[in-house]
């Protein structure tokens, strides 16, 4: 019996895994996490075989949370399940440790074959991902979109998230999402590092 453990900050998706699961004798769910903080706390008493995490989520992002996974606990595997197509990402995952990527348009079979591969030790991409992981990284920087751009350099500026949402006309949450997304865009753990980084590669 493979024992599981979910992390995902969407309820929708975390359900429909969990009922996805249901139907597989032998993949057990033992329990599922909004954030990467909760995991670590339940990693203290129980190892699952594998952990399926989302690579955007709040607080601790995808790519730090399986680099401390790993260096804790060497013997679970890492199956990250993302719908970010950027390849510098799915390499820094692999880098960070992970036994596998799959895409959050994987069909239903894939992702069951993935999670049943990772919890043999070996690795598994999904269709999508391999076909990223072709492409000649040449190491430049994914780009700002516009929106993305605006919000980060009021970031730069000081604002707050409720004042880039009152100078854009936008929800707080609309702002609070875009920064998380670039988070994870940009393989970087806060803040701070992104606008460093943002200032250094004259992304605003």
């Amino acid at each position: 019996m493979i024992q599981l453990l979910l992390v995902e900050d969407h309820s929708l998706i975390t359900e429909g895994i969990k009922a996805m699961l249901a139907n597989e004798k032998d993949i057990l769910c033992a329990g599922s996490f909004t954030n990467g903080i909760d995991l670590l706390q339940k990693l203290k008493s129980f190892q699952p075989d594998v952990i399926v995490m989302d690579i955007n989520l709040p607080g601790i992002n995808g790519i730090e949370l399986c680099k401390l996974v790993k260096e804790k606990y060497l013997s679970i595997n890492v199956l990250a399940l993302s719908i970010n197509n950027q390849p510098g990402i799915v390499r820094k995952m692999m880098e960070n440790g992970a036994s596998g990527y799959v895409l959050k348009d994987a069909a239903e079979h894939e992702i069951v074959a993935a999670i049943k591969t990772v919890a043999k030790g070996k690795e598994y991409f999904s269709q999508s991902a391999t076909l990223l992981l072709r492409k000649p990284d040449n190491n430049t920087l994914p780009s700002l979109t516009r929106r993305e751009k605006e919000i980060l350099e009021k970031i730069a500026d000081g604002f707050t998230n409720q004042q880039i949402a009152d100078s854009l006309f936008v929800d707080i949450s609309t702002v609070s999402s875009h920064r998380k997304n670039m988070l994870a865009k940009y393989s970087v753990s806060n803040t701070a590092a992104l606008v460093k980084l943002a200032l250094t590669e004259k992304l605003i």
